[in-house]
C-alpha cells in the first residue's frame, strides 16, 4: 500500500492514529455524543445521498434526526485502501465504505448502494488527528 509520497515521509505513529480514528468513527456511527467530536469545528460532509452539511455543528444535529428515524438501522463499515500525506499535518485517507440497510420494507426504505468510495481529508489537532472533510461517492 503507497502511505506517502518523497517529500513527506510516514509517520507510522500517525498512520496508526489516522487508523485508529477511522476504526472510532465506525464504532460511533450512532453515537451522537461521540461521532461529532472526531471532526473538525469547519467540517465538510458529503453523505452517499448526495446531502452536504457544513460544520460540526450541522452535522450533530443531521445525526440526531437520522437517528431518531428508520435510518438508525443502517450501518456500515469502513476498509482503509490507502493513506496519503499531502503535508505532515495533513492526510487523505480512501476508504471503502459498505452500507447495510436493515430497515424493514414497511419503514419506506429507500435503495442505497451497496458500497462507496469514501475520501476523508484529516487534519492534525495536537498529537491526535480529526476529519475536516468526509465524502462518499455511491458505486454502482
Amino acid at each position: 500500500m503507497e502511505t506517502t509520497d518523497s517529500a513527506h515521509p510516514t509517520n507510522d505513529v500517525d498512520e496508526k492514529r489516522i487508523r485508529e480514528l477511522v476504526a472510532r468513527s465506525q464504532a460511533a456511527q450512532i453515537d451522537p455524543d461521540v461521532l461529532p467530536g472526531l471532526h473538525t469545528s469547519d467540517l465538510v460532509l458529503i453523505n452517499v445521498a448526495g446531502r452536504r452539511l457544513f460544520g460540526r455543528e450541522t452535522f450533530a444535529s443531521a445525526m440526531a434526526e437520522a437517528i431518531s428515524s428508520p435510518l438508525k438501522d443502517i450501518r456500515t463499515e469502513l476498509e482503509v485502501n490507502d493513506i496519503r500525506f499531502a503535508t505532515p499535518d495533513v492526510a487523505i485517507v480512501s476508504l471503502t465504505k459498505t452500507i447495510h440497510d436493515e430497515r424493514s420494507e414497511t419503514e419506506g426504505s429507500t435503495e442505497l448502494p451497496i458500497a462507496g468510495a469514501m475520501t476523508y481529508v484529516m487534519t492534525r489537532q495536537g498529537d491526535d488527528w480529526r476529519i475536516a472533510v468526509a465524502q462518499t461517492t455511491p458505486i454502482q
